[in-house]
């Protein structure tokens, strides 16, 4: 009996290692899920401050064309906010905006690893990498007027709503709930084992627009543009000019127009590899 069960062990063992021999396993691409913080830059954070970030998630899926070269198209949901309070400038803290916007980002992007990775080989299961690519994402800020959320963008706080026409001689036009971002950052990848990946990756991103934040060129004439309401002045004519001191004289600066916003994502990250085996026909 005991002779039996031995040469079953043994038979099965050598089975497996026999089948095992002849796959040949093909790296194809991760899934993964990120989790990170989110940081803004723009015209209430003109010094490039970090220390106020705010929650970022993402997921992604990836195809790998070689052990140099992926291809991924991610997915994000991120808070970006910031407060002239946070300010050293003057100006800035006088001026007493803020902000506050959640991110929905869809986005493709070219992964380059400096070095080969291949999850099913111990010597490649390495590689820092460089990121870039281009999305679309919706933003929508808001800031509170006595305890109560306000979205800005309907208040037309620079005179959009009234087609206030600046001193450089342009009427201020709405500006939209999308637009489009352009990611480049760097990152690591560790492979754990040859199923899982560990990553971090830092990207900023570039954007095609300057009201993430509601601020962009100048105050608007807030007697004309922003009339009272019969309960007195609008909330639009509160929330242009926000400073206790009333900075905000038509034609007067109000934000720096000539850079957009830009938000930058840190993430560590799991992924999970996916692969597919090749066995040769029989001759």
């Amino acid at each position: 009996m005991k002779k039996a069960v031995f040469i079953i062990l043994f038979s099965i063992v050598l089975v497996v290692q026999t089948a095992t021999a002849q796959f040949s396993i093909f790296q194809q691409g991760e899934i993964g899920l990120t989790v990170g913080a989110a940081n803004y830059f723009g015209d209430l954070n003109t010094n490039a401050d970090l220390t106020h970030p705010k929650i970022a998630i993402g997921a992604y899926i990836l195809k790998q064309y070689n052990p140099y070269l992926d291809v991924r198209i991610n997915a994000h949901y991120a808070q970006l906010g910031y407060s002239d309070v946070y300010s050293n400038n003057l100006f800035q803290k006088t001026r007493n905006l803020s902000f506050n916007t959640d991110i929905i980002e869809l986005a493709i992007q070219g992964d380059f690893n400096f070095f080969k990775f291949e999850p099913s080989e111990v010597e490649h299961a390495f590689t820092p990498f460089v990121t870039i690519g281009a999305g679309v994402f919706t933003y929508n800020p808001y800031a509170y007027l006595n305890g109560q959320k306000v979205y800005l963008r309907p208040l037309g706080t620079e005179g959009q709503n009234a087609g206030y026409v600046g001193p450089d001689g342009k009427t201020r036009k709405h500006y939209g709930s999308t637009a489009f971002c352009f990611p480049i950052g760097f990152g690591i990848k560790y492979c754990v084992s040859t199923s899982l990946n560990l990553t971090f990756q830092v990207t900023q991103r570039l954007t095609t627009t300057d009201y993430i934040d509601d601020v962009s060129t100048t105050y608007a004439d807030a007697n004309v543009d922003f009339p009272p309401t019969p309960g007195g002045p609008s909330t639009a004519f509160i929330m242009q000019d926000r400073s206790f001191s009333h900075i905000g004289k038509p034609g007067f600066q109000r934000g720096w127009s000539s850079q957009k916003d830009q938000y930058l994502i840190a993430e560590i990250g799991i992924s999970f590899n996916l692969r597919s085996y090749d066995c040769p026909e029989n001759p």
